[in-house]
């Protein structure tokens, strides 16, 4: 249902997200009522395939939750930036390997209840290695690990991160082995 945009706050404008406060107003009934919105640029998510068919994870800190998660690479779109660009960009700065190949798999919504994020996913091919160029704080391992053992670690539960669990099940499901 749409709803009519009767004001806008930016309650905060940072270097990779947004925090707006949208009063709203329903077209039918008159009522109205506030949303809070996280507007974020948009990222890429991208499935490294190595050439003996492992996938290759990263264990990656992450501050807001206080933990290491198994996750695939990923990372923020720069302003103007193309989708598949920027799935290169991460795929290097995180761990090392260039892709001879990359493929869109779609994208989806992370959390569309508060947050505008779009994630474009990718898969990696062909990928020769090289050096990480990480970023100030950015503390990751590289962890090559077999597809089944992926998928073992999802129903599992140690791998928890939203983005690669629908990535890693959207690619087993639609893309693998065809």
């Amino acid at each position: 249902m749409a709803h009519t945009v009767v004001d806008r706050q930016v309650v905060y404008d940072g270097k990779k997200v947004r925090l707006e406060i949208h009063h709203l107003e329903d077209p039918d009934t008159g009522r109205r009522h506030k949303r809070e919105v996280v507007v974020h640029p948009g990222a890429v998510v991208v499935l490294p395939i190595l050439p003996d068919g492992r996938v290759l994870l990263i264990k990656n800190y992450r501050y807001a939750v206080s933990e290491s998660l198994l996750e695939l690479p990923a990372g923020t779109l720069d302003r103007g930036e193309e989708t598949i660009n920027c799935a290169g960009r991460e795929l290097i700065e995180e761990t090392g390997y260039t892709a001879g190949r990359l493929k869109s798999m779609g994208s989806f919504f992370s959390s569309p209840g508060i947050l505008s994020e779009r994630m474009y996913a990718f898969a990696a091919y062909d990928l020769r290695p090289g050096e990480q160029q990480l970023e100030d704080g950015e503390h990751i391992e590289l962890r090559p690990t077999a597809w089944e053992d992926v998928i073992d670690k999802i129903k599992s539960g140690d791998i928890r991160d939203g983005k690669t669990i629908a990535t890693v099940l959207m690619f087993d499901r639609f893309y693998r082995g065809k």
